[in-house]
């Protein structure tokens, strides 16, 4: 079955940088979009970044193009996001998803448990 871990959360100062993995098994990574959501408390929960199959990366959200990045390692099943310039709004669960099929464009049917990120000085 489908399994996938995040880690790397935790608390940053407003500008730091933290690194999130996701650690993906059963299924054929390589073939498949994976994302990057988040929830702050009392909000929906929101699409932050994609990549393709081949790589090919989609940023769903202004605030923070040229912060977050998304990267993934077809090698070892697994997809990064790394974060520079944290702000406090940043704070949030963040959770990583395997789409449906190889591209971003479709929706999303596996969800990891989360990681808690809190940007506060």
């Amino acid at each position: 079955q489908v399994q996938l871990v995040e880690t790397g959360g935790g608390l940053v100062q407003p500008g730091g940088s933290l690194r999130l993995s996701c650690a993906a098994s059963g299924f054929n990574f390589n073939n498949y979009a994976m994302a990057w959501f988040r929830q702050a408390p009392g909000k929906e929960r929101e699409g932050v970044v994609c990549i393709h199959w081949n790589g090919v990366k989609i940023t769903w959200i202004d605030s923070v193009k040229g912060r977050f990045t998304i990267s993934r390692n077809n090698g070892v099943n697994a997809v990064y996001l790394q974060m520079d310039s944290l702000k406090p709004e940043d704070t949030a669960t963040y959770y990583c998803a395997k789409g449906r099929t190889i591209g971003c464009q479709n929706s999303f049917d596996s969800w990891g448990q989360g990681t808690q990120v809190t940007v506060s000085s």
